[in-house]
């Protein structure tokens, strides 16, 4: 069992979500101890060379340092340092904040990062002193030592990066060879060949390996609350069926309709504590927030999405019940529920604007080239293809497999947009049936 505090990583989905279940940043027995996915590195407190402070880069204070570059990460980066001021380890605050994805850049800031995060919370656990910093040049920052990382991990598995950057060099290699010396040879064709159609089959692979990893961590979940939408919401059947709140033994994890997982935790000088219905003047129910230290707002949930329907009074009781939080209620002060909620908040834009944003949303996860990538791969596919054509004469045992791997590898990248784009149009992104509610729920 972990001690808490521990950190949560920043939310994610597809292959990342493992990371939410199981990377974790913990003080235990005189350390620092970082588990990833498969593996776990401690780091002492104290001592000659242990951890002796942590400094703090405070981005979110502002500015660019004072003849250089961008201070580095967007919301900050913790250094933990020796006596002696070198660098053992970093990581960027932004990596162990659940919400960081959904919020902009910099939109919390200081003391209030640093609770909400429970990074403060943590290193008060270790007995390591903090020092916060707003200068890159500061005596404070360290200026040597490489420092391990202490982040979460990748979202995408080792294997999977060795898989596309070995292939994709050779494939480059070999492509420019074959377009500057315009050769034919058989086994060049069937080594390019070979190589772009290793893309598809590893991301095939990649969403296979997904799916069978997917329930190795799995927690025990309390109670799962879906939301009850008011009529004229605009909800899809992908959004009443895939997002939920759950309440696990040390979690409350808000995940949203392209599966990715916000993971807070129920314990701990980091917790979030109390949930807060929103009334506007009239007595009308907008919202729910949920608070953390310092009564900061970690996530809403509008009423009319989750509550508003016929079993939304249901869900908001074993919301309550399950969750354990102290549950209370303001009224607005504004004119109506414009006003709230107010400043950029994690559960504001879960029901998406259009069928396309949804589609957007729920397909499998790509690498930072995004479209770049796919398109790549489908040039190496449709190339390895005209490849084999060209060797069908004089080489038609090549050829034949040349041709054979350069339509499979279309077909691998062809089916899996298809079957996304066409379930997603004719079933889950179509609006929900009209349901005629007895009563609007409005506790």
């Amino acid at each position: 069992m972990i001690p808490e505090p521990a950190l949560r990583p920043a939310a994610s989905r597809g292959p990342g979500l493992e990371r939410c279940h199981a990377s974790r940043l913990f003080a235990q027995d005189g350390g620092l101890v970082l588990r990833t996915r498969g593996r776990t590195r401690r780091f002492p407190v104290g001592g000659t060379a242990g951890i002796a402070r942590a400094v703090i880069v405070d981005a979110a204070a502002g500015g660019r340092t004072r003849g250089g570059p961008d201070l580095p990460g967007s919301w900050g980066e913790v250094q933990l340092q020796d006596g002696n001021g070198a660098l053992i380890g970093r990581f960027d605050i932004q990596d162990w904040l659940p919400e960081a994805p959904a919020l902009p850049g910099r939109s919390v800031q200081g003391e209030q990062l640093l609770a909400r995060s429970g990074v403060a919370g943590l290193l008060r656990a270790a007995g390591v002193p903090l020092h916060v910093v707003r200068d890159r040049n500061d005596p404070l920052v360290a200026s040597k030592g490489a420092g391990a990382s202490l982040g979460p991990g990748g979202s995408f598995p080792l294997w999977y990066w060795g898989v596309r950057t070995v292939a994709g060099s050779v494939w480059f290699a070999v492509f420019t060879w074959v377009v500057f010396s315009d050769t034919t040879v058989p086994w060049v064709v069937l080594l390019l060949a070979a190589t772009a159609f290793s893309a598809p089959v590893a991301r095939l692979a990649l969403r296979a390996w997904t799916r069978l990893r997917a329930g190795r961590h799995d927690p025990v979940v309390r109670e799962r609350v879906r939301p009850s939408p008011a009529r004229g919401t605009g909800e899809t059947v992908r959004f009443r069926r895939d997002t939920e709140i759950r309440i696990q033994d040390r979690d409350l994890v808000l995940r949203d309709l392209g599966g990715q997982e916000y993971w807070f935790a129920l314990s701990g000088p980091h917790a979030v504590t109390s949930l807060v219905r929103v009334e506007d003047r009239a007595g009308r129910p907008v919202g729910v927030e949920l608070r953390g230290p310092g009564e900061q707002v970690r996530a809403v949930f509008p009423w009319d999405l989750w509550f508003g329907g016929e079993e939304g009074a249901d869900g908001w009781s074993r919301l309550r019940r399950a969750a354990g939080l102290a549950v209370s209620e303001r009224r607005l002060g504004g004119k109506g529920p414009g006003a709230w909620p107010k400043g950029p908040v994690l559960g504001t834009g879960l029901l998406p604007g259009s069928g396309g944003e949804a589609r957007r949303m729920a397909r499998f996860p790509g690498t930072v080239a995004g479209v770049s990538s796919t398109a790549v791969m489908a040039f190496g596919s449709l190339f390895s293809l005209i490849q084999g054509l060209r060797i069908e004469e004089t080489a038609p045992g090549p050829a034949a497999a040349a041709v054979l791997m350069g339509v499979l590898g279309l077909v691998l990248q062809a089916v899996p947009y298809a079957v996304h784009q066409l379930r997603s149009r004719l079933l889950l992104d179509r609006p929900t049936p009209e349901r005629t509610t007895s009563r609007e729920a409005t506790r």
